[in-house]
């Protein structure tokens, strides 16, 4: 297991829990706080940083991602600080993809330049929708216009930037999907992240729909031909599904994600955030404290935001490259999972003979029909 990781690569995480609003569908770990103590939080970021580092000296750094929360409400010299910071504990690849997430209720030209020149080369815009009546039903603070001048500020300082839409939505019907996919795919952005509305517990949307309050959700069919219909369109624009949730031009794929997918290692630093290192023989499943407040408490006083890390079999191993790498089309490798959980992998006939799974080239891999039930097809293939 040791070296398994350099399968997918390794990247480092950092979490910016604060927003301006909480939307009712996000289940992430953010708050609402604008008034935050920069040089608190950067000197807590940085501990953190600086104390990972020591499990993992002398690696390749392929990616570096700053999520949340809303990233772009970070200060960029902050956000420089950072970079540089890693820079002096890993190497970092010619290729390194360093992504922030924006939402465009907080993109400032002034601001991204200043992004730019702290080094992210990769910008993700949450717009989440193109229509205004939709976007106040999520709960965003911006119209479509301020996401269309999100958009061309982005790409005035990024050669690559992506954005995010959430279709299933209340009252959505196909058609209007087609109209919007049309021309979110009109603004030749090279990657999409398109994703299915989900109903999170612990969310308003979720507290809604539990009192029977969150009407006009579109049934198992609906969803299936939204799903099926997105995958099509892209695929004829050139935009590759090369994730169940995500598409591309060639080349421009997430690497962050990708790690993720394929079974990486990632630092997690920041408070909610998660990582999987591999140290010796061992993975470790890693997590920190949810709270901003006790985060930060616990880095000052105790050089450590981080709690106790679980420590993962070979099984929950295997079981992760399973639940992950099936999300992508490449699918995942069979002699790879062999390998990790140190027995032949016996793949019941019953998902090839329905047509939901695939073999070949020694790739285990969902089809179009597997990607569309595709968790009761990893519940199936799990050991």
């Amino acid at each position: 297991m040791d070296n398994d990781w350099r399968h997918g690569g390794f990247g480092l995480y950092i979490h910016w829990p604060f927003c301006e609003a909480k939307c009712p569908y996000c289940d992430f770990n953010s708050y609402v706080n604008l008034n935050v103590d920069a040089q608190l939080w950067e000197d807590a970021l940085i501990s953190e940083l600086d104390r990972n580092a020591k499990l993992t000296s002398g690696r390749l750094l392929n990616s570096i991602f700053f999520g949340g929360g809303t990233p772009s409400l970070m200060p960029p010299s902050l956000v420089e600080k950072l970079i540089s910071r890693a820079y002096e504990h890993w190497m970092p690849a010619n290729d390194i993809e360093i992504t922030l997430e924006a939402n465009p209720s907080s993109v400032e030209a002034e601001r991204f330049s200043g992004f730019k020149t702290a080094g992210v080369n990769r910008v993700s815009v949450g717009i989440q929708a193109l229509n205004n009546p939709d976007l106040k039903k999520l709960g965003r603070l911006h119209s479509v216009d301020d996401a269309m001048l999100a958009l061309e500020v982005a790409h005035r300082h990024f050669d690559r930037v992506s954005f995010d839409l959430i279709y299933g939505r209340q009252n959505q019907s196909l058609s209007s999907w087609e109209t919007e996919l049309t021309r979110a795919i009109s603004l030749n952005s090279g990657h999409l992240s398109l994703y299915q509305l989900t109903i999170e517990p612990g969310t308003a949307f979720g507290y809604r729909a539990n009192a029977g309050k969150l009407t006009g959700l579109p049934n198992e069919d609906l969803s299936a031909d939204m799903f099926e219909f997105t995958d099509i369109t892209c695929a004829s624009a050139g935009l590759n599904s090369y994730e169940v949730s995500n598409f591309s031009s060639e080349g421009l794929e997430s690497k962050h994600n990708l790690i993720y997918w394929m079974g990486g290692d990632y630092i997690g630093i920041g408070p909610g955030a998660h990582g999987r290192i591999t140290s010796g023989n061992q993975r470790l499943a890693t997590k920190t404290m949810l709270s901003p407040a006790a985060w930060l408490d616990a880095v000052h006083l105790k050089s450590s935001g981080e709690l106790a890390p679980d420590i993962l079999s070979n099984t929950d191993h295997a079981n992760e490259l399973i639940m992950m790498g099936l999300r992508l089309k490449s699918g995942i490798s069979q002699s790879r999972l062999e390998a990790v959980v140190g027995k032949k992998f016996d793949i019941t006939t019953e998902l090839t003979d329905l047509g939901l799974l695939n073999i070949s080239d020694g790739f285990i891999k969902a089809t179009n029909s597997g990607r569309a039930l595709l968790n009761q097809v990893i519940q199936k293939l799990m050991f």
